[in-house]
């Protein structure tokens, strides 16, 4: 399990921008084919900028209102760290300990043989 940014714009919002009469107006005009994909990456990538960019003015303003903790705080909440694979791994295995289906096993244990995975072989 990963988690992903908070900010993806959808797939509708990203055609309304490339078909928005302003930017079909500009010159000189210089054109490009991308794939779907490849635009809905670009377009994801500039809502996270732009979102990432909001976020540490909003940080630097609670720093200097306030204190660094209430910053770190808002970061913390607003951008999580995904969990590592330690941590998703002895998830996966807390799961496994409670009783899991046969459908949820393969997800676990590969989750599990990853991290083992990682571990140098002592021997």
């Amino acid at each position: 399990m990963t988690q992903q940014h908070p900010i993806v714009p959808p797939w509708e919002l990203v055609q309304q921008w490339r078909e928005a009469p302003e930017f079909s107006a500009l010159s000189p005009c210089v054109i490009v084919t991308v794939t779907t994909t490849k635009l809905q990456d670009i377009a994801t990538q500039a809502a996270q900028w732009g979102a990432d960019q909001e976020l540490e003015a909003c940080c630097e303003w609670v720093d200097w209102k306030w204190s660094g903790i209430k910053s770190r705080e808002l970061r913390a909440t607003r951008r999580p760290k995904p969990p590592s694979l330690k941590e998703q791994a002895l998830q996966a295995l807390a799961e496994a300990d409670a009783g899991l289906t046969e459908l949820e096993w393969p997800q676990c244990s590969d989750t599990i043989r990853r991290a083992l995975e990682q571990l140098p072989d002592n021997n």
